[in-house]
């Protein structure tokens, strides 16, 4: 019973991270309609970032600007790979483009800061503290990243529904172009929601290698698959769902790669999404599209 509480807690950290990586996802697909396939590359510039930038002995401030070079690699990638794509109305280039972005930032993190793994330093809470809970021995930072994913989705469904920037960001979402008629900045609303994804995505990523304990180039692949997995179960575009998706398959993984192997887990979450993608297309808390015609 123990094993299995120990694995359980573990699962809902783990899908904690996949859900705030679904939330980075959530927040560029309601301003643009795109999903951005380089976030896990931006989300591994920012630990491969702050794991260089720690030598300097200061591991607080080298997250900081970790995370600001995410917000920053964001900023291009909306610039350069999904504002074109948009211009042509029913293009799909963007998933082309983004993906291609990057590849291009991995590639260029594994020449100049190397393709072996590095690593990571205590930014957040040292890996030897522990916390008890129900008489179990839990890493901290296990409960840091549950707490800081469940805060993140509250805050910014407050800033959706009680704010003048969320209402902002609800007019682009329905309609980008009656929004400018109205003097809306869309541009400005849309990198703004680029920023704020990247920033987060860099917080994932710190959180995520504190767990690890090591980075590399190739760091950001498979989260930005389980985060997918995690929004698309959910439903795209419901930070909640995000939250759902991402703990039930946290959980999932967890427990039946404890009990059988970690690729079994893998196999079982993608079994998962094929399954509701049949009965639920939408997702779980998602709601369908509607066409004005």
């Amino acid at each position: 019973m123990t094993f299995v509480l120990t694995l359980v807690i573990a699962g809902l950290s783990v899908g904690s991270i996949y859900a705030l990586i679904a939330i980075t996802l959530n927040l560029t697909f309601w301003t643009t309609k795109t999903v951005n396939f380089g976030q896990g590359a931006v989300l591994m510039l920012s630990t491969m970032g702050t794991a260089f930038l720690a030598q300097s002995g200061v591991p607080w401030l080298a997250g900081l600007l970790g995370i600001s070079l995410s917000a920053m690699a964001m900023i291009l990638a909306e610039r350069i790979s999904v504002r074109p794509a948009l211009r042509i109305s029913g293009s799909m280039g963007w998933a082309v483009s983004t993906l291609g972005f990057g590849i291009c930032i991995q590639g260029i993190v594994s020449k100049y800061l190397g393709a072996q793994a590095v690593a990571f330093p205590d930014v957040v809470l040292s890996a030897t503290t522990f916390v008890n809970v129900f008489g179990l021995r839990i890493g901290a930072q296990y409960l840091v990243i549950l707490a800081f994913s469940i805060t993140t989705i509250i805050a910014l469904d407050l800033l959706l529904k009680r704010t003048v920037w969320g209402s902002v960001v609800r007019a682009v979402a329905q309609d980008r172009e009656l929004a400018s008629v109205f003097g809306i900045p869309v541009a400005r609303v849309v990198t703004i929601s680029f920023a704020l994804s990247g920033a987060l995505a860099g917080i994932a990523g710190i959180l995520t290698a504190q767990i690890i304990g090591t980075v590399d180039p190739a760091f950001g692949f498979s989260l930005l698959i389980s985060g997918f997995v995690a929004g698309v179960i959910g439903g795209f575009g419901s930070n909640w769902g995000a939250l759902v998706g991402g703990l039930l398959i946290g959980v999932i993984e967890q427990l039946v790669g404890g009990f059988v192997s970690a690729a079994a887990g893998h196999g079982l979450s993608l079994a998962l999404l094929m399954i509701v993608l049949a009965f639920r297309p939408h997702g779980l808390l998602g709601r369908p599209e509607l066409v004005k015609l």
